[in-house]
């Protein structure tokens, strides 16, 4: 008896020792048993040796678990300590055949507290795989989304945030210029994406990504939101410039007026979010030539010459709004050329009159009232 109540005792023993993991960890029931089951197999044969297979039944509601060793019935049998010939099972049973498996109960006496540590160590560390795994499953659906988190940790130039329990590091690259944080800041990453590492999913974050405005815009435009507007295309430097490229579903709506907003309070907010990084809003356009002159803004464009088999377009403007054109560094240019997708080359005014002059000439010989083609290569902005 008093054996009995020994062996009932540690089993006790241990449930409470794992009872913890339950109401800790946010996870069925179901779900760990199984790695109960695993941990108390692998802990049992560490201890003793065992060579036979093992099978362990666990009965959590009435805090029991049951040792078997199993045998496989076979026709030729080549592991005697997991394998039982089909003769010698029908000598335990008639009803055996080859397939089956035969379980022996095994004293549990001495499957005491050091197997049920060992037990509890391996299933933790299941119990962390599961627990980032629906973490990872979790944050999968937020993968190219913008989310908010808390800063838990600053590490040298590395910001460490956690994010629906899983850290993320926000590197240098990955930073503003004028970012700037300190732990328990909360403030907003756009999840570039989500990898496996060998320490469990590891989570990109960035605040410097194209797709950081593009979501907080899509949050501070309702317009964007529902549809009523859409972004056709945004590149950035960031720190220095944003170029987004926007269009109306509706004729009756400007796509730009509904992103600046009311006395460009909508922009204003994305502005200050980013630091004070210049943000042009510009109004896409299906013909190339011109959406090529749009994407030069602030710089006002005289005229467009394209080569269509080399995607290349050679760009006049004013002497003037040359500097403006090709912005601080070529970054205006740079990010007219991205989001278009044509080679840019820009000229002074001075240099190409005369072609301008005979381009214009051209088109009055053909009629034209306007000059927003001057021919099929050739185009003006109003």
């Amino acid at each position: 008896m008093a054996k009995k109540n020994s062996t009932n005792q540690s089993q006790a023993d241990f449930f409470e020792a794992l009872s913890s993991l339950e109401t800790e960890k946010d996870i069925s029931k179901e779900s760990y048993i199984e790695a109960l089951e695993e941990a108390l197999t692998s802990a049992y044969k560490k201890q003793y040796g065992v060579a036979k297979s093992i099978k362990i039944l666990l009965t959590p509601e009435t805090q029991k678990f049951t040792v078997y060793s199993c045998q496989k019935v076979v026709e030729t049998v080549e592991n005697r300590e997991t394998e039982i010939s089909l003769e010698d099972a029908r000598l335990i049973d008639k009803k055996y055949k080859v397939g089956d498996e035969i379980l022996e109960p095994v004293d549990t006496s001495a499957f005491g507290r050091v197997v049920a540590q060992m037990a509890k160590q391996i299933v933790t560390q299941k119990v962390r795989t599961l627990e980032s795994e629906m973490a990872y499953s979790e944050l999968a659906e937020k993968e190219e989304e913008l989310v908010t988190c808390v800063v838990h940790r600053v590490d040298g130039k590395n910001v460490c945030v956690e994010i629906q329990k899983l850290e993320a590091v926000l590197y240098p690259k990955d930073q503003l210029p004028n970012d700037k944080f300190k732990v328990g800041d909360k403030i907003k990453v756009f999840v570039r994406g989500i990898k496996s590492g060998m320490h469990g999913p590891q989570v990109l974050v960035s605040r410097t990504a194209p797709g950081f405005i593009k979501r907080l815009f899509e949050l501070e435009v309702p317009e964007i939101s529902t549809g009523v507007v859409v972004i056709k295309g945004i590149v950035r430097e960031a720190g220095l410039r944003t170029k987004m490229a926007v269009y109306a579903t509706d004729s009756g709506v400007d796509p730009v007026g509904a992103c600046v907003g009311n006395r460009g309070a909508r922009v204003n907010s994305i502005i200050s979010e980013v630091g004070g990084e210049k943000i042009d809003i510009i109004p896409w356009h299906e013909d190339p030539l011109e959406f090529i002159a749009r994407a030069l803004l602030p710089a006002k464009v005289v005229m467009v010459e394209a080569k269509e088999d080399e995607h290349a377009a050679t760009v006049v403007v004013m002497d003037d709004q040359l500097s403006l054109a090709i912005g601080r560094e070529g970054v205006n240019a740079r990010l007219a050329a991205k989001l278009t997708g044509w080679k840019i080359d820009i000229k002074p005014y001075s240099t190409m009159k005369n072609k301008v002059k005979e381009a214009t000439e051209r088109a009055e010989q053909m009629g034209s009232d306007n000059f927003d083609v001057f021919d099929e290569d050739l185009g003006e902005l109003d």
